[in-house]
């Protein structure tokens, strides 16, 4: 009965992880409404899906708000700079669309060229909070590293895109996978991240000493 009722074993340990799970979900959309504040958000939901979820280390909270206000700013600044860019890109592709779908032929094709063209910033996107979460970088830095990566693994991050753009057409369409799809899908993009991270840095952890003061 002893190990029943141990809350580091068994069933416990489940209901433990899927209250982290639902929780930093919630938490993370609710951080992410304003917008602005979506880069910081997701820099520290990426470190603690990674802590806590894969790690499996207590105190998934207290790491969250610990790596959101380290990464406020340069959070902050990227997500300025990402924000018009995103709505550019999203713009042209629903009028490349709208065309591509009502003229056929050559208009279709740039639809498909413009669709494929989209990997890069989008890549770039994908790289850039995680990034922010595991490392300490300033915003030129923080840019330049994203592009590099997203060059250097490109076949990684177009299924990283991909999951990721799924994920947030199905939570659009159907509202309640936000309760615990945020997480979620971090955690599957920690499986191609953190195996690049380790390949680039042995130890990705610079920071880590910082965030437990």
């Amino acid at each position: 009965m002893g190990e029943f009722f141990n809350p580091e074993k068994g069933i416990w340990a489940w209901l433990s992880t899927l209250v982290d799970i639902c929780g930093l979900s919630i938490l993370w959309t609710f951080l992410c409404l304003p917008v602005v504040t979506a880069g910081p958000a997701t820099a520290a939901l990426y470190y603690t899906v990674v802590k806590c979820v894969r790690g499996r280390e207590s105190g998934a909270f207290g790491y969250y708000f610990r790596s959101f206000r380290q990464n406020f700013k340069t959070g902050l600044l990227a997500g300025l700079i990402v924000l018009p860019l995103a709505l550019l890109l999203l713009g042209g592709h629903f009028i490349v669309r709208w065309y591509g779908t009502r003229l056929g032929g050559g208009a279709y094709v740039l639809y498909v060229a413009y669709y494929f063209a989209l990997v890069l910033p989008a890549g770039v996107l994908c790289w850039l909070f995680p990034l922010l979460g595991r490392f300490d970088y300033g915003v030129g830095g923080l840019f330049r590293t994203a592009l590099q990566l997203t060059i250097a693994h490109l076949p990684s991050t177009v299924v990283v895109v991909l999951l990721t753009a799924q994920t947030a057409v199905f939570c659009i369409e159907r509202w309640w996978p936000v309760v615990f799809m945020p997480v979620i899908t971090l955690l599957l993009v920690s499986l191609f991240w953190e195996r690049i991270f380790q390949l680039h840095s042995p130890e990705p952890e610079e920071s880590e000493e910082e965030l437990e003061e």
